[in-house]
């Protein structure tokens, strides 16, 4: 189902003084991570933002440190959702609240952003309309490693973060093209966000970003990443590292990335690459002791197959970008910091 409908009112970005933002801070029992990540937010260096804290039905200890927020940082809107709705549901329930902004920047609330990062982010999208979503340059807290340089996904639907865990140096500061940028930090661009219906809420959470992206890709946008735009990204805060609903959620989720989007003959040649990543990421998940969590979520991926063709139907049939564009956006071979990591 989409949610959005193009923001035809909304300015364009070309030369645009000031262009308008929404930054959305999807949390769910975030704690006191939340507390830098705002403090991060109101002083970028660009001042037309508009914060919202988007709460998924926390427990207590959260909705204390959302007190602190409403009352050390009064320019930030908080909405505390009875429902969990994910991170796909929550910005995108956030960002329909914001009609009038011409971009739409997710922040992860474990993740703190340079004074300057969503300047030079915004720089990159007005300098290239053609571009519909920005990534950062993602670090460690201590600064010492990248955390990701924007996502990558390879043609059997195995996606992880470009130079995570890698020794942090200086890159070349010319944007470059990339399949999708990690939602962690990422702007988009309104209209190109609402005209691909957002973030697929039966996603939930975990590579629905990758899934966007390549809906973009397929529209005939392109994704960028920014590298002096950059943020420490301490990782999952909440959920943990290789826990039990990151793990379900990712596993599952890369069969519906693969099924939806996946184009024309592309898809029919690499399904087999495909079938043969989903019997590695099973026994991963095996060995790590979750032989569980494998069989429900690959269960539930095929089980829901025949809603996700219905989605894959209308996105083929609107595609804008040949087969041979998108082989060239994907990345052959494997990184770690993906899901077999």
């Amino acid at each position: 189902m989409h949610y959005f409908e193009p923001n035809v009112g909304a300015a364009s970005t070309d030369g645009a003084v000031d262009p308008s933002v929404v930054a959305v801070v999807v949390s769910w029992n975030s704690g006191e991570w939340l507390i830098p990540t705002v403090q991060a937010l109101s002083e970028q260096t660009h001042r037309n933002i508009r914060i919202v804290v988007w709460d998924n039905a926390s427990t207590v200890g959260t909705l204390a440190v959302l007190d602190q927020i409403e009352a050390g940082f009064p320019e930030v809107r908080v909405v505390r959702s009875s429902v969990n709705l994910g991170f796909a549901g929550g910005n995108n329930r956030a960002a329909i609240e914001y009609p009038d902004t011409t971009f739409i920047l997710t922040v992860n609330p474990d993740a703190v952003l340079d004074r300057d990062c969503v300047r030079l982010l915004l720089q990159a999208a007005i300098a290239d309309p053609t571009c519909a979503a920005m990534g950062v340059t993602q670090v460690s807290p201590d600064g010492l490693l990248f955390d990701g340089t924007g996502d990558c996904y390879n043609p059997a639907g195995i996606v992880w973060r470009s130079m995570h865990r890698q020794p942090f140096r200086e890159l070349e500061a010319a944007p470059r093209e990339i399949f999708s940028p990690c939602a962690a930090v990422a702007l988009y661009r309104r209209d190109a966000f609402s005209a691909c219906g957002g973030f697929d809420e039966d996603f939930f959470c975990y590579m629905e970003d990758v899934d966007l992206g390549f809906r973009l890709q397929l529209a005939g946008w392109r994704c960028l990443h920014v590298p002096n735009a950059r943020a420490a990204h301490f990782g999952a805060s909440a959920t943990g590292r290789r826990s039990d609903f990151s793990a379900y959620h990712g596993h599952r989720n890369m069969i519906w990335v693969f099924f939806k989007n996946m184009p024309g003959a592309l898809f029919w040649l690499f399904l087999p690459l495909h079938f043969v990543a989903n019997l590695l990421s099973i026994a991963v998940l095996v060995m790590r002791g979750q032989p569980g969590i494998a069989y429900r979520a690959k269960k539930d991926a095929m089980q829901s197959l025949p809603s996700m063709l219905r989605k894959r139907f209308q996105i083929q049939r609107t595609r804008k970008t040949s087969n041979c564009a998108i082989l060239r956006k994907l990345t052959f071979g494997i990184q770690s910091g993906g899901l077999f990591s």
